[in-house]
């Protein structure tokens, strides 16, 4: 795989029909998903699961996504998400970033950067990340 950075974590997806829109391909919204998936499981990895945001009563919270989507997905096919933390204030906000790859031929279907800012879960309200989150994601801090 030719990914846009070093050392990416990954997640593998098969498309499924029911991401299949009426134009015979992966439908845009889908791809989003995959995005939240893959940043989920990343997340999980790092040790910071629900159980740990509802006991810190915080979260990370998407607040801006830019996306460019360059190829369809079609049934049947297998993809490779990547991720990569790439930026973080460690107080407030958190930039990842995404790319997804066609397995078959390495194609690039979709680049992405997701903005996210940490929330108090109970208000809703943006929270200073607690040091478990400075910690857990820094240690994924992507150094290039």
């Amino acid at each position: 795989m030719n990914w846009d950075l070093d050392k990416p974590f990954i997640v593998d997806i098969e498309v499924g029909a029911q991401d299949i829109d009426g134009l015979g391909h992966a439908n845009n919204a889908v791809y989003v998903s995959w995005m939240e998936r893959c940043a989920w499981q990343h997340s999980q990895s790092l040790g910071l699961d629900l159980v740990e945001y509802r006991r810190l009563d915080r979260a990370m919270a998407v607040v801006r996504h830019e996306i460019d989507y360059l190829a369809s997905a079609y049934e049947g096919e297998r993809l490779r998400i990547g991720t990569w933390i790439v930026e973080s204030d460690h107080k407030l906000k958190m930039l990842r970033r995404f790319q997804l790859i066609r397995a078959h031929d390495a194609s690039t279907l979709l680049r992405a950067q997701t903005t996210f800012v940490c929330i108090e879960l109970s208000s809703g309200k943006p929270k200073r990340m607690p040091v478990e989150f400075v910690e857990g994601y820094g240690q994924a801090l992507h150094a290039g």
